[in-house]
């Protein structure tokens, strides 16, 4: 018996959303920053589940699975303009494609050297559809972000073994962080840096700030929910629905490409995206179970270390063969493994000024490959 009865829905909902307002409110703290909100709204749901606060399973979070998380990825590709992509990140793209083969090279040979089958055994998955399932996910997560890790998670079926999925959502972030540090002092390593093209800025593209309103959201609400819509419409009708959240990245992105000016129409869309994404990463975390957490820590942390070492030494030795300069493979590293928001303002503060609306951009060319990458290596594997 918990503190919340599971059958209380809107006092577990409550109680969620003031889990998530404590997560952001602890990014305006030193600490909070280095640690990141998702990290913080996994622990402290997972606490608020353990001590009988909120109930491991609920209605409720499954309202948020079934109707939040697909609305996530059209909400996050709607600035996902192809042809703007074309034209004012041509080279960062490349990079970005680069560290993307990176990030699959090192999820490969992660899954060749260590028993993955080990990791997410309450989903209830075959063996070795759970090792598939594991490559998918962090695939998608290091080539996109957290929309990606949600809609894989749903793909593989993975998301049912909470302790594991909010254990590896964990990993993910802790790490991130670290490799945020490690790339940080690549360019005053001279020994690797002497190796590279001289970068040469470019004229920094300027970025047209668009206004929030109560419309501007509602339209991308909308718009979102049309998607998703249309989507399960299309899966439905041609049988394929583990296809359903790449069929729904196809379609957001085609519309943002065929209608650059819904990025000013639905202006606050990627704000919301990720409001609602923390309310997921609390749902899921819930359900978690600690003992069960630890016992799979190790693994994720040797899978995580292989995965990011492999990455970075792809990223580096095919982008000299490519020409490539070093702000241009950091900023599409960074885009990459910690998404679109982590990019340009690492590029800001190294003064890469030229590369600051690049790195917005190519992080949102990983939420539109992630899904898909992911999807197809579970699918293969």
């Amino acid at each position: 018996m918990t503190l919340i009865p599971a059958d209380q829905h809107f006092a577990v909902i409550t109680a969620i959303l003031a889990l998530c307002a404590l997560a952001f409110a602890s990014e305006r703290t030193v600490i909070g920053q280095k640690v990141t909100g998702t990290v913080v709204v996994i622990l402290l749901a997972i606490a608020a589940a353990n001590l009988g606060i909120i109930p491991h399973s609920a209605p409720a979070y499954g309202f948020i699975f079934s109707y939040v998380v697909p609305l996530l990825i059209p909400l996050f590709l709607f600035q996902a303009d192809v042809r703007r992509l074309a034209r004012e990140a041509s080279r960062t793209s490349l990079a970005f494609l680069v560290a993307a083969l990176g990030t699959v090279a090192g999820v490969i040979v992660a899954a060749l050297l260590l028993d993955l089958s080990q990791l997410g055994v309450a989903s209830e998955l075959a063996a070795d559809r759970r090792e598939a399932g594991i490559v998918g996910l962090f695939a998608s997560t290091y080539i996109g972000g957290s929309v990606n890790y949600a809609a894989l998670g749903e793909i593989t079926g993975l998301s049912a073994d909470a302790s594991f999925f909010s254990a590896a959502t964990a990993a993910d972030n802790l790490f991130s962080a670290v490799f945020l540090s490690v790339i940080a002092l690549v360019p005053g390593a001279h020994w690797i840096a002497r190796h590279f093209v001289e970068h040469t800025a470019s004229e920094a593209v300027q970025v047209t700030e668009t206004v929030v309103t109560p419309a501007s959201i509602s339209y991308a609400l909308a718009a979102a929910a049309g998607i998703v819509a249309i989507t399960d419409l299309l899966c439905w009708w041609l049988e394929i629905p583990s296809w359903r959240y790449a069929v729904m990245t196809l379609i957001s992105v085609g519309l943002a490409t065929a209608v650059p000016q819904i990025r000013d129409w639905f202006s606050g869309a990627f704000e919301v995206g990720v409001a609602l994404s923390f309310p997921f990463f609390a749902a899921i975390a819930a359900g978690a179970d600690i003992r069960a957490m630890i016992s799979v820590a190790p693994l994720l942390i040797i899978l995580v270390a292989i995965l990011l070492s492999v990455h970075l030494t792809v990223l580096l030795v095919v982008g000299r063969k490519l020409g490539l300069t070093i702000p241009e493979l950091l900023t599409a590293s960074n885009a990459s493994i910690l998404g679109a928001t982590t990019a340009p303002a690492m590029a800001a503060a190294k003064g890469w000024h030229d590369q600051v609306t690049p790195g917005v951009l190519v992080g949102v060319l990983g939420y539109a490959l992630g899904t898909f990458i992911g999807t197809a290596l579970f699918q293969l594997w």
